[in-house]
């Protein structure tokens, strides 16, 4: 089961500091991280690639699902 971090419903830059917090204490493995917004999307996004982290994402309703891995 992966590491999840639920950022819906919060403005950046609080997904991406709970995205970051997590991955901190990561060295590789699964994070799913939950938003609700594009900029989350893609600050997430661009915080996990410049960590060296894969970025996959699917839409659920309107929750945005970025599944990282590394």
């Amino acid at each position: 089961m992966p590491r999840e971090v639920d950022a819906r419903g919060l403005l950046c830059p609080e997904p991406v500091l709970l995205t970051k917090r997590e991955l901190d204490q990561m060295s590789g493995g699964t994070l799913k991280v939950l938003v609700s917004n594009q900029a989350a999307r893609e600050n997430v996004t661009r915080l996990a690639e410049s960590r060296g982290w894969s970025v996959s994402v699917t839409n659920e309703g309107s929750d945005i699902i970025l599944l990282l891995t590394k």
